[in-house]
């Protein structure tokens, strides 16, 4: 199991004069890299708008997920916040740009809140869940709570929000019924390529 919870994970890309072929999961190669995933349910989000946040999002147990990310078409930034009860790193967030081009995907384990925005227009987003969504165990932070202080790449501008991302509660309001288990959160600065 690799040190730091949240991985930035780059897969191959094999190219010819026609483009490239990456296999971005496979079960195999993730569990060589000590990454044992089981994923049930894939999702996809078109974003419109330059500027639109989904966040901070997670499920609370007995459906919490671990999601693994990456852009499909433009880019976004995209974050981790640390929400393990009793972790040295409560609180605390990374991000990483993940783009069509660069085709980087962050894994956001179970005990992590998930946000991110985006940087171009018409912006798709694809992510493998651990686990069934459900409704009765949808969570969320507001995405500008000064406790967390993620540095949004939003340059002044106010993002576009739903409602529900609108009226989250803070971070100091939330009681975590996810446990520490024994990595606190490290700066994204290994890459792993199954």
């Amino acid at each position: 199991m690799p040190a730091n919870p949240v991985q930035v994970i780059r897969p191959k890309r094999f190219g010819d004069s026609r483009g490239w072929f990456s296999e971005t999961w496979s079960k195999e190669r993730f569990a060589a890299l000590g990454l044992e995933l089981e994923f049930v349910q894939d999702n996809h989000s078109l974003s419109g708008q330059v500027g639109t946040l989904r966040g901070l999002h997670f499920q609370t147990p007995p459906f919490a997920q671990d999601k693994l990310v990456r852009c499909l078409r433009g880019s976004i930034f995209d974050v981790a916040v640390d929400i393990r009860k009793g972790s040295p790193t409560y609180g605390r967030w990374v991000g990483r740009t993940l783009s069509a081009e660069n085709g980087e995907q962050l894994l956001v384990p179970i005990g992590f809140a998930h946000g991110f925005m985006t940087l171009e227009p018409d912006t798709e987003v694809a992510y493998k869940t651990s686990n069934y969504y459900a409704r009765d165990c949808d969570g969320g932070l507001m995405w500008n709570d000064p406790d967390i202080a993620v540095e949004w790449p939003a340059e002044g501008a106010a993002p576009v929000l739903s409602d529900k991302d609108r009226k989250q509660p803070l971070l100091r309001e939330f009681d975590s019924p996810f446990a520490y288990d024994g990595r606190p959160l490290l700066a994204l600065e290994e890459v792993l390529v199954p």
